[in-house]
């Protein structure tokens, strides 16, 4: 019999430990999402088409070559008839456009640099939303949990309701008041189990997965400024957000000398060489009928210089759009800087009102439990009525709720902050993942003189 009851508790504590160990972490549900999460890859196929930007302008200084051929015929009433046909290549060179290509070229380079910045910033927003979207599940599946215990408490409360009754020591009072609050406590979990439902369908659109058993997690304490000083400093340095409207800037500056350079002569080289055969027929009457044929190759090589005089108008507003485009980049650096000055004062205040939360909700907590047995107590022996136990139930579950919440509200402001300075990246947490380094592609296509293939072989 022992020996069977030591099997049993071994039995036990291994299919215990084993759901321990299989859990899901807030960081395995993070580093899903850094792979799975569509809005993420689409953030990263968006920057792989901006990196064609760079050969797309370097382009303008590269030669262009095409080949050529034409085939005429013409006859006339009297039955003459002349043919022609030419096959040839021509090369065409730019030699100086204005410095436009230069500039084209380092205005998609800052191009390429604004949409790396705005991937990590993409990749921020997600990691949070991934995390937060973990808190909400283990918040609505624990809430759920308890307002089930409480319908548990709240059927033996009205089954001791009933059974005072009987006997004489209650009212119909007692029981109708107890039969109410357990109809109260059944809606309330109905709702809280379309909560848990709601909260997992969004848990999988970010994850990729359906959340199976969670493991609650600690807040982060890694990553975190040690004042809001300290937060500001360190976001005003290194956020994503900051650092696409810096890059932009530096694209729209290079859009303005583009633009002028309309203004600059331009000069290119062309080269052609061709082969040209024709014949003639005469199909007259008589023995005068003549045929005759020939070919020759030519050759030609020429120098052209343009010099603009006026373009109708359009160089001079196209600079004058560029330089308006470029005030307006700069104005959005300060946009930016102010929505994450505000995001870090908020997020960094909001960690520090939940942390005072959870201490202010646990110890509320433990004073409803003593209160609740005080009641029930008083209860028992006529000082009280069964509405007191009811209510002082009430504030207990109402407590236990309050300090999940808190608990979430915690860890979800934690990783908020680390976004909010610009820290919250799989690399830095060590989220396990293979990085995904835009610059591989990068160097892959900005060279590029040719080839339909993307680098990963479409």
């Amino acid at each position: 019999m022992r020996r069977t009851i030591f099997t049993a508790i071994l039995t036990l504590s291994v299919c215990v430990s084993s759901v321990a160990q299989s859990a899901e972490t807030i960081y395995g549900a993070m580093a899903k999402a850094y792979e799975n999460n569509p809005s993420l890859n689409s953030a990263r196929a968006g920057l792989r088409a901006v990196d064609e930007n760079v050969p797309l302008a370097k382009s303008g200084q590269r030669p262009r070559i095409q080949a050529t051929s034409s085939l005429l015929y013409n006859f006339s009433p009297d039955a003459r008839g002349y043919s022609t046909a030419s096959f040839g290549v021509e090369i065409n060179q730019s030699i100086f456009d204005g410095f436009q290509t230069r500039n084209n070229v380092k205005g998609a380079e800052a191009g390429v640099r604004a949409e790396r910045a705005n991937l990590r910033n993409t990749e921020q927003n997600t990691l949070f939303d991934a995390s937060q979207a973990f808190m909400d599940v283990v918040q609505n599946r624990q809430i759920a949990s308890l307002r089930a215990q409480n319908i548990d408490s709240l059927n033996e409360q009205l089954r001791s309701e009933r059974s005072r009754f009987e006997v004489g020591e209650g009212t119909r009072t007692d029981v109708a008041q107890a039969q109410a609050s357990l109809a109260a406590a059944r809606a309330q979990l109905i709702a809280a189990q379309a909560q848990v439902k709601s909260s997992e369908a969004i848990y999988a659109q970010i994850v990729g997965t359906q959340p199976g058993s969670l493991k609650t997690p600690a807040p982060l304490s890694k990553l975190l400024p040690r004042s809001l000083g300290q937060a500001e400093q360190i976001a005003f340095s290194g956020h994503p957000a900051i650092e696409v409207r810096n890059a932009l800037v530096d694209s729209g500056l290079f859009s303005v000398k583009a633009a002028q350079g309309a203004f600059l002569p331009q000069v290119g080289l062309s080269a052609s060489v061709s082969r040209n055969f024709s014949s003639s027929s005469n199909s007259g009457r008589g023995p005068s009928a003549l045929d005759s044929s020939s070919a020759s190759t030519t050759g030609r090589v020429g120098l052209n210089v343009t010099v603009p005089i006026y373009q109708g108008g359009q160089a001079s507003a196209t600079v004058r759009q560029s330089k308006e485009q470029l005030g307006q980049a700069r104005l959005e650096v300060d946009v930016a800087r102010d929505q994450v000055r505000a995001a870090v004062v908020s997020a960094f205040t909001q960690l520090e009102a939940s942390r005072a939360s959870v201490s202010a909700n646990q110890e509320g907590l433990r004073a409803a439990r003593l209160a609740l047995n005080g009641v029930v107590e008083e209860r028992s022996v006529g000082q009280r009525t069964t509405l007191d136990v009811l209510n002082a139930r009430s504030i207990v579950l109402d407590a236990q709720i309050a300090l999940v919440q808190a608990q979430r509200n915690q860890v979800v402001s934690s990783f908020a902050l680390a976004s909010a300075v610009g820290r919250l990246s799989a690399k830095r947490l060590g989220l396990g993942v293979a990085i995904k380094d835009p610059e591989e592609h990068y160097n892959a296509v900005k060279d590029k003189w040719y080839g339909l293939r993307t680098p990963d072989g479409r």
